[in-house]
């Protein structure tokens, strides 16, 4: 189990050298931070009450917003521009929004975030018949190109969000690293979830260090001292974000949001602990 002591230790000191301090985005007093929150960690709020779930999340202090709530060329059973005219009015943006490949009309869902204003549409998660064999992450690899290729010249980047399983071995490779390799930098990018890197037993710092530039958006929700490695808020368990951050700018990364895939504690009190426990790092 990674331990914070022994994630450090792991660190070597030539990985950290390369990477520079994070600025652009947290310049001056930590409460000005801008702080992003992925909604499906508190979808069940969102599905029983969107406009006064987001009231709540804006009364927090969360700016950045991460849909995951597209269907049917609707995002929250929303008109996308009213959706984003409606959080504007709260201070907040819409960055992000997971739509899945599944989605039979994936030129419905691209029209639908141009109207949100989105800037990224990112792939969440494949099911496990979408990932039999390295030859699917070959496929979802062009298939991504082709997406970027569409969208980018309406200003949207396509981007993939990992989990665990894609660091899995197959065939003497591995799925993550095939869409890294086979993906257009220009047209793609990449959504690290760094609980799930660690969970796989990889350290995010020599992964980003690999791949520069490649990792625009990052999920954050920390991992418990327990056997079972489940979910918790940011700052609660055993990842060192101070030192992850110290990759952000090399990454690539522009926004970052709190995602808690299972909350112990009511949703909203747990996305409000990790927005307070953020505010305190020296990030």
């Amino acid at each position: 189990m990674y331990k914070r002591r022994q994630f450090i230790k792991t660190l070597s000191a030539g990985s950290l050298a390369c990477f520079l301090p994070w600025h652009s985005l947290f310049a001056g007093n930590g409460n000005n931070r801008s702080i992003g929150l992925q909604l499906y960690t508190i979808r069940d709020q969102m599905e029983k009450d969107v406009e006064g779930t987001l009231k709540s999340v804006s009364g927090i202090g969360y700016n950045w917003l991460e849909a995951a709530g597209y269907r049917d060329g609707k995002l929250y059973n929303m008109k996308p521009a009213g959706f984003t005219a409606f959080i504007n009015q709260l201070g907040m943006k819409l960055i992000s929004s997971h739509v899945s490949l599944m989605d039979e009309n994936i030129d419905e869902a691209i029209e639908a975030h141009i109207e949100a204003g989105s800037k990224y549409i990112i792939i969440p998660y494949l099911s496990q018949s979408e990932r039999q064999s390295i030859d699917d992450y070959k496929r979802l690899a062009e298939k991504l190109n082709r997406m970027g290729e569409k969208t980018g010249k309406t200003g949207i980047r396509i981007g993939y969000h990992n989990h665990d399983f894609e660091f899995e071995q197959m065939d003497g490779q591995r799925g993550m690293d095939v869409l890294m390799d086979e993906t257009d930098p220009g047209l793609v990018t990449f959504e690290i979830d760094l609980f799930w890197v660690l969970y796989a037993g990889i350290n995010p710092l020599e992964y980003m260090e690999q791949h520069p530039g490649r990792f625009e958006l990052w999920h954050l929700k920390d991992m418990n001292n327990r056997e079972d490695k489940d979910f918790t808020e940011v700052g609660n368990g055993i990842i060192d974000f101070e030192m992850i951050f110290k990759a952000a700018e090399k990454s690539g990364m522009k926004y970052f949001f709190v995602e808690q895939d299972m909350c112990q504690r009511p949703p909203m009190e747990s996305i409000r602990i990790s927005y307070d426990n953020l505010k305190k790092m020296n990030l």
